[in-house]
């Protein structure tokens, strides 16, 4: 096989068509049917949910953490641990007092969840 071949036949090479990078993804594959790892899983995302709207809000805001937690009245490691995925001592008096120092609100809901 001289060159060209091998180079056509190493770009031809198809993925595997159910290969995802998605993480979350690849989590949910691999706790397959077990209730006990999926509520980790799902209380997880939750918590990198709510790190990754605080800190978006505060940069589209143009606040600094130390800026935020002045006008929420806490320290700047406090809106650092808010901030953290794995943080997991969220607070609704905190979460309130911080969308209000945003100029925001809180707003929350319940979803579907998993069939029990």
């Amino acid at each position: 096989m001289n060159k060209t071949q091998r180079n056509t036949r190493r770009h031809t090479r198809s993925r595997k068509p159910n290969s995802t990078t998605d993480g979350l993804d690849i989590l949910n594959t691999m706790t397959g049917p077990d209730a006990g790892l999926r509520r980790l899983v799902q209380e997880a995302e939750a918590d990198l949910e709510v790190a990754q709207m605080i800190h978006d809000a505060r940069t589209q805001s143009g606040l600094t953490q130390a800026q935020l937690a002045r006008l929420v009245g806490t320290t700047q490691s406090v809106i650092s641990r808010l901030e953290d995925a794995d943080y997991t001592g969220h607070s609704l008096t905190l979460l309130r007092r911080v969308a209000a120092a945003l100029g925001k609100r809180l707003k929350l809901k319940f979803a579907p969840g998993a069939a029990a």
